[in-house]
């Protein structure tokens, strides 16, 4: 195990709103972001468009992620290609994974729902180290409002997986 790099990702997946309800399908990008905690600085960064098998990206998923139905056709890859790709380019039981919130569990089922071996084995969720070290109790806090917090300036458009994955990352460096 590699415990001087970690791994920042996020998962941007099928989304839908009726009823100012929401709710996510399939994977449709992963975006990651691997930290030298040692040199603390970001040293890799990808951005990985997943083609999903059985959802449609809807108008109000472009609208939140920027990710168009054309975009997924042109670049999007089967999820086993794409996390052979993680694995590959971002190590995958030798490093440390880490995300906001349980995008952990997100992967893993549906990774297992599609028969493909899980990218990673360990997994922190950065979520519950912040509000460990700020004493939230009770509290529950987004990513963003987070790093604000610290001090951190957000860069590039929320809910694009490959921008919220380099945000996290500065983030992480600052908590780990």
């Amino acid at each position: 195990m590699n415990y001087n790099r970690v791994v920042c990702f996020d998962l941007e997946m099928c989304c839908w709103n009726k009823d100012g309800v929401g709710t996510t399908g399939e994977i449709i990008e992963v975006g990651l972001a691997e930290i030298d905690l040692v040199k603390q600085q970001i040293v890799k960064r990808a951005q990985y468009y997943v083609k999903p098998e059985q959802d449609e990206i809807s108008l109000f998923c472009t609208e939140l992620t920027g990710i168009t139905p054309k975009k997924i056709a042109k670049q999007g890859r089967p999820l086993q290609s794409v996390i052979q790709s993680m694995i590959k380019n971002f190590g995958g039981p030798n490093k440390i994974y880490t995300a906001w919130g349980r995008d952990d569990l997100i992967l893993f089922e549906e990774c297992a729902a599609k028969q493909i071996d899980a990218p990673f084995k360990e997994f922190i969720n950065l979520a519950t180290v912040y509000r460990m070290q700020k004493r939230l109790k009770d509290k529950r806090i987004g990513h963003r409002a987070a790093q604000e917090a610290q001090g951190i300036e957000w860069e590039g458009r929320q809910h694009s997986g490959y921008v919220d994955a380099y945000n996290l990352a500065k983030l992480a460096l600052t908590l780990l």
